[in-house]
């Protein structure tokens, strides 16, 4: 028996080999014992179905009995309610070997079990972090008994935190749960490869990043080289193609020809993407499931369960069944078109390979020719063994806003010198937050009695509407309609299609199928709805900022230098590359960037740089940049009269004057809180976020050549 088998609670061991048949720990398991035991706060990182789950929790219920622990005493939280409700069975079962109790709450448990976890709170709670946050203001749960002996945090899949803002409300909740206990509590995340993890470790460790001990547990992993490039890990063996359908209609075609007899998860870059996907794979007699966010849990939920159930089908499906879901065991992925980024290209391979034998494998299908070039580059990232670094979105103060906000509703009052004190010092809830709160004053979101603040009557007026439960979640979703089919919900669309003018009956694509629009309820944002035969369109609003990282163009840039990325590659592929490197070559320079006038007089400096790269460089060369149409992810379009002398002196010291981009203000509009910032706070914070200041320095600062396009 190893030494960590031995540390472990010997009821834990004996289930492991009799009730699961493990001869063994995995190595990221074994690995992991020692400081979870330890008490260390931990990241754990590990592959796709690499055991991270069993990491943690096998350690963490060991020391509850050795430890004595009592009442809720571990939080797990996860970024999707799905995700919860697939671990709910495997985290009980583990629990029972020791006598102990897991419980779930979040948006869709129904008041009476959660009036049962306040009455007999279990031991284990899977929850989100909009859920803690909605615990710890409502006036129903005295959080201060709930959270009495509360010892560990796991944040499960904490990389999908990390890059977007609900990790700063994540941060944010977590140093105020350590107020309401009295004492540090251990936070270990689980996460997939990631090119930073040391840094990630600090982030989730917060205000006790300096003071607390720190394990990053990865033994499957090489760790990587370099912070700032991303990880130089070698990339995982599996069998990738890359092929060009040209078409949703042809990638159908290709779907169902291919790979009969499998079970398929098909990926797709938007929902509007998986509905017509769908809808063609059961045109040709496909077996076809859907997954997406706009479907109903219940639509997606037995989506799901069919599919795990199934053998010779696919299941089409956006990010949403990227991270850990089971589906059950997978034959085959597919790609449609390219991921972001390739840590999420790595989550997607890791679905299969699971079985004995069995090899990872992804086929990509590319369905125009810049899609083409995008996947290339992707693949090409990959097999460089890069993984993108996590950061945190910069200046969030709209999230320093909506704590306030809710610090003054779980402790109904708080005080006008010492609020910073209740996240413990973290950045950027400290001090450094005056201004934010300030307005909140001034502008009646806050009212003021003496030395103490309270929720006052703007604040009421914005965000009171359900008791305040539009304050508990970080993202202004775009409104949406409920589809009904009789009294079963289909899922939700967008209301563009409900309001733009068509020609005889209004036909959505919803789920994969058709439906006819009988009525609708504009008050209640309801659409009734009836199954037809065919037609129908699918579109929802997706906003934020969006547009390719500085890697990844470069590496689109590297491929059309002619830098083969390391996958097989159809005959269609490698015709549709040809023909790309032969068009773009003017744009490409493997020493630099090009800057091209093309004979209708479009002048452009071919970057390669990334959008956020772009956008600060071309409000940074205003006086020659285009005033219309002036940036993309590749390219920043200038004047039409520039010469070389103009180009020159506009570019001269434009390192020292680096400007933030300007912000359009329907973007403020989509920033959730901006109501509670200064118009300048909220402008400023987009503009920061859409910048990369760092980039545009260094791509001023590489040589520039002169080209001609004809």
């Amino acid at each position: 028996m190893t030494e960590a088998l031995q540390r472990l609670h010997p009821a834990l061991v004996h289930h492991m080999v009799n009730t699961l048949g493990w001869r063994s720990l995995r190595p990221l398991q074994d690995a992991a014992v020692g400081p979870v035991l330890d008490g260390n706060d931990a990241l754990l990182l590990a592959p796709t179905a690499g055991g991270k789950t069993e990491a943690a929790c096998f350690p963490v219920l060991s020391a509850m009995e050795q430890q004595h622990w009592d009442g809720l005493s571990v939080l797990y939280v996860c970024p999707l309610k799905a995700l919860l409700n697939n671990l709910l069975p495997r985290l009980e079962s583990y629990a029972a070997w020791l006598g102990r109790r897991v419980a779930l709450w979040h948006g869709d448990v129904p008041a009476s079990a959660r009036r049962r976890i306040l009455r007999e709170p279990p031991d284990i709670l899977l929850t989100t972090p909009e859920s803690i946050e909605s615990m710890l203001v409502s006036a129903n749960v005295e959080h201060g008994r709930l959270f009495a002996g509360l010892r560990a945090i796991v944040v499960d899949e904490v990389h999908a935190f990390a890059g977007d803002d609900r990790g700063w409300h994540l941060l944010a909740v977590l140093e105020r749960l350590t107020r309401v206990t009295g004492w540090p509590v251990q936070r270990i995340g689980l996460s997939a490869t990631v090119g930073n993890p040391d840094q990630l470790l600090g982030w989730l460790q917060g205000s006790g990043v300096e003071s607390r001990p720190a394990t990053v547990v990865a033994p499957d992993l090489s760790r990587p080289a370099s912070v700032d490039t991303g990880a130089a890990t070698a990339p995982p063996a599996g069998d990738v193609e890359l092929d060009y359908v040209g078409s949703v209609a042809n990638a159908a075609t290709v779907l169902s020809t291919l790979h009969r007899g499998e079970k398929r998860l098909v990926f797709c870059d938007s929902r509007t993407l998986v509905e017509e996907l769908g809808a063609a794979l059961r045109e040709r007699g496909v077996t076809t499931f859907l997954s997406h966010a706009s479907l109903s849990l219940d639509e997606r939920h037995r989506a799901e369960q069919a599919f795990s159930e199934a053998r010779d089908c696919v299941i089409v499906a956006t990010s949403t069944l990227e991270l850990g879901v089971d589906v059950g065991d997978l034959d085959r992925v597919i790609q449609i078109n390219a991921p972001t980024t390739v840590a999420s290209f790595l989550q997607r391979l890791g679905r299969t390979g699971r079985r004995a034998g069995s090899e990872r494998n992804c086929l990509f299908l590319a369905l125009r020719r810049d899609d083409l070039l995008w996947a290339a580059a992707l693949l090409r990232l990959w097999g460089s063994g890069y993984v993108e670094p996590i950061t945190a979105p910069p200046e969030p103060r709209h999230i320093v806003a909506q704590q306030v906000l809710a610090l003054a509703l779980q402790e109904n009052t708080i005080g006008r010198h010492t609020w910073s004190e209740e996240w413990n010092g973290l950045a950027p809830f400290d001090r450094s937050a005056e201004p934010v709160v300030r307005h909140l004053v001034d502008d009646g979101f806050l009212d003021r009695d003496g030395e103490q603040l309270f929720i006052g009557p703007e604040a009421e007026h914005r965000f009171g509407h359900r008791h305040f439960m539009d304050m508990t979640g970080v993202f202004l979703a775009p409104p949406q309609f409920t589809v009904l089919a009789g009294r079963r919900e289909v899922g939700r669309t967008d209301p563009g299609l409900l309001t733009e003018k068509v020609d005889g009956p209004r036909v959505l694509l919803l789920g994969g199928r058709s439906w006819k629009v009988t009525w609708i309820d504009w008050k209640r944002r309801r659409c009734f709805v009836e199954e037809v035969d065919g037609g129908g369109r699918a579109r929802w609003l997706t906003p934020g900022i969006d547009g390719a990282s500085h890697a990844l163009t470069r590496a689109a840039r590297d491929v059309l230098l002619g830098d083969d990325p390391p996958v097989k590659r159809t005959r269609r592929a490698e015709q549709v590359l040809a023909e790309l490197r032969d068009e773009r070559l003017p744009t490409v320079h493997p020493g630099g960037t090009m800057l091209t006038r093309r004979s209708d007089g479009d002048v452009r400096w071919w970057t390669w740089a990334g959008l956020r790269a772009n956008a600060t460089l071309a409000a940074t060369l205003g006086s020659v940049a285009d005033g219309k149409q002036r940036f993309d992810d590749v390219s920043v379009r200038l004047r039409t009269d520039l010469d070389r002398d103009l180009w020159h002196t506009a570019t001269a010291d434009a390192v020292e004057r680096l400007c933030l981009p300007a912000v359009d203000e329907r973007a403020v509009a989509g920033l959730k809180f901006n109501e509670a910032l200064p118009p300048r706070l909220a402008e400023a914070t987009l503009a920061a976020r859409l910048a990369d200041l760092d980039t545009a320095a260094q791509v001023l600062a590489e040589p520039v050549r002169f080209g001609e396009l004809g």
